[in-house]
């Protein structure tokens, strides 16, 4: 319960960014308290034990870090380290009747190189790749510091990018168009790709480039678009977040609902629901953590245009062992320990996107998977980690919402199966036969469809990004104004309501990057 009837801030959501949100502001000597609806911190940012009487603490549902900038981690005295992965990616193939597949080390090496001979003949493929990325790492050390910056206007970001050729790329052309041009084989084009399809449903080809904005978060991150592993899971970076706000002097009340929002640009107060009924708490001003369509909804305003909705299927599993390739040149300690693309060649990507806007299940459905605990074992109790076991994650592309609405656990349990034989098309044995039991004997395998975040975590539609991607520069849309928030790409209406979550401009992800710039923002007020 909240401590005093009014404070210097609120926020509404105890998500990572709220809780960086707070933690800026406590540090500054402001009074602060979070209003958070579930029982616990971390909003989509958590670790859980999903499996009856097996201690295996999984990232449920955000699971690698890449945009988390070093200075807010630093800033904040964060306990809390990521681990490189060796791998960045296994893409596995048939290319002549015989098992193969694509090789992606994370550093420098020779095993990229001869995989790339291996499956296109030659060293074109390769040389193209390191052209591209060398381009995308580029405009990533020059964009990355900016986040954490006042928004820049689009002329001044393309002048730090200082690189047309690059500009246009990323900025201005769909970006299958470049990917197209650059590259010649189907598998290498669709491992690009699919970056600008994570948690985005579109075509290679859309020409409203939210597959631009996606591939541009998922390629800048860090300046080098590494995507880490959080050590000790996605639950203990907020659990020190959490730590670090109360340390400052933040409170943090848990099981409080926010219910309603009333503000006149100098004044505000927020009604929150506990299970002794409603109060209300007074304060200068109100950092949202979540979506745009939330605060509409506090606010007794008209929702905003419903924006794009979720299309991801997550899947998160715990084997006895991992299973073993067809591809025998590959270890799967390798192959799982990056990220392993299941049907995503680009023509398999294009189909899946099509049939899906069509209203049907993709009769071959695209996913990414990885294995946290073969870079960080210390999410498995020691006997488990002894035993050989090992989770995984899976992640399905090309599943919107819109295929969930008429009865949301057939669908999802159908797609489920029909990925899963994706995958074990490339295994030598059965996924199945690898899975572990829980202590009721069931298979430790939860999935959750668009419909399911949108019911655990308030996601609307299941989007992860809250609304459409922006690119992280001021235009009309995303509020260029002289006010903090504006300038910190967090306004709303309200002068003294900011937008602190995923749905502010350069959010999505697990970044902390909205908390931080919405507590700029209010404390340039």
């Amino acid at each position: 319960m909240p401590q005093r009837s009014s404070y210097d801030a609120v926020v509404v959501g105890g998500g990572h960014n709220g809780l960086v949100a707070a933690a800026y502001l406590a540090r500054a000597g402001r009074s602060v308290v979070v209003l958070e609806r579930l029982d616990h911190t971390g909003g989509a940012a958590v670790s859980a034990r999903p499996f009856a009487g097996v201690d295996a603490r999984l990232s449920r549902y955000s699971y690698l870090v890449s945009l988390l900038p070093r200075t807010i981690v630093d800033d904040l005295g964060l306990s809390f380290a990521v681990r490189k992965r060796a791998v960045s990616s296994y893409t596995p193939a048939v290319r002549a009747g015989r098992p193969t597949g694509l090789l992606v080390e994370t550093g420098p090496g020779t095993a990229t190189r001869d995989s790339f001979a291996a499956l296109t003949g030659d060293d074109r493929e390769f040389d193209a790749w390191q052209r591209f990325y060398g381009m995308t790492q580029r405009v990533a050390q020059r964009i990355f510091p900016t986040l954490t910056e006042p928004l820049p206007t689009r002329r001044e970001l393309r002048a730090r990018v200082d690189d047309d050729e690059a500009w246009r790329a990323l900025f201005e052309r769909p970006l299958g168009e470049t990917v197209e041009e650059t590259f010649a084989d189907d598998l290498v084009r669709g491992v690009v790709l699919t970056d600008g399809l994570i948690g985005t449903f579109a075509s290679a080809h859309d020409p409203s480039l939210a597959q631009n904005r996606c591939f541009l978060y998922h390629v800048i991150g860090g300046g080098t678009g590494d995507w880490d592993v959080p050590v000790g899971g996605m639950g203990a970076f907020t659990d020190a977040l959490a730590a670090a706000a109360r340390g400052a002097g933040a409170e943090i009340a848990t099981g409080h609902e926010a219910v309603a929002l009333r503000t006149d640009g100098e004044r505000a107060e927020v009604t929150y629901r506990t299970g002794d009924g409603e109060q209300t708490v007074a304060a200068r001003t109100v950092l949202v953590g979540a979506s745009p369509a939330a605060l509409a909804a506090l606010l007794g305003e008209e929702p905003p245009d419903p924006g794009p909705e979720g299309a991801q299927l997550k899947v998160n599993m715990l084997l006895r062992r991992l299973p073993r390739l067809r591809d025998e040149r590959v270890d799967p300690r390798q192959a799982f320990a990056g990220t392993l693309h299941v049907a995503e060649g680009y023509a398999d990507l294009e189909t899946a996107y099509r049939e899906a806007a069509a209203g049907r299940l993709p009769h071959a459905p695209p996913s990414e998977i990885y294995c946290h605990s073969l870079t960080d074992p210390s999410i498995l109790a020691g006997d488990l980690a002894r035993a050989g076991y090992h989770t995984l994650t899976l992640f399905g592309l090309h599943a919107p919402a819109r295929l969930f609405t008429e009865d949301n656990d057939t669908v999802r349990e159908e797609l489920l199966r029909s990925t899963l034989a994706q995958l074990d098309a490339h295994l030598a044995e059965p996924l199945a036969g690898c899975l572990a039991t829980d202590a009721d004997g069931r298979p430790c395998i939860e999935a959750r469809s668009p419909l399911d975040l949108e019911r655990d975590l308030r996601l609307p539609g299941g989007n992860i990004f809250h609304r459409e991607l922006a690119f992280p520069y001021a235009t009309e849309e995303t509020g260029e104004t002289e006010e903090p928030g504006g300038r910190w790409g967090v306004a709303t209406r309200h002068a003294n309501v900011l937008l602190c979550g995923a749905g502010a401009v350069r959010g999505g992800g697990v970044s902390g990057i909205p908390g931080h710039n919405a507590a700029m923002a209010a404390l340039g007020r």
